[in-house]
């Protein structure tokens, strides 16, 4: 009766495993099907062409690291205090945002510290 009881749950639990694998396999082709159409839709947005007409000027400066290197290229003769550059753009004057701009300006090769090195 034991060896009995023993293969009535071996079965009862196999039979609940292939339950939940048809599961998975009934959620599966939904799931490649939708991800099929988000490819499609990627698809079509990458292959759109971009606007054409005559050659439009460049971009505006968008990023803070575009701004201030335009304002290095604004004032060429002028050395700047990263402080006194965050303060003339706007820009905040908290330590981290002047030590990322520090260190970005450091690896362009641009003065940081004016007086010193240039």
């Amino acid at each position: 009766m034991t060896d009995l009881q023993i293969r009535h749950d071996a079965a009862a639990t196999r039979a609940g495993e292939l339950r939940e694998q048809i599961e998975h396999l009934n959620a599966a082709p939904a799931e490649a099907e939708a991800r099929s159409a988000e490819l499609v839709t990627t698809r079509k947005v990458l292959a759109e062409p971009g606007p054409t007409g005559p050659e439009s000027e460049p971009p505006e400066l968008t990023t803070a690291y575009q701004v201030i290197l335009n304002a290095f290229n604004t004032y060429p003769d002028q050395a700047f205090w990263v402080r006194d550059l965050h303060e003339l753009l706007g820009m905040p004057t908290d330590d981290p945002a002047m030590n990322v701009t520090r260190s970005r300006l450091a690896r362009q090769g641009f003065p940081t510290h004016p007086g010193r090195g240039h």
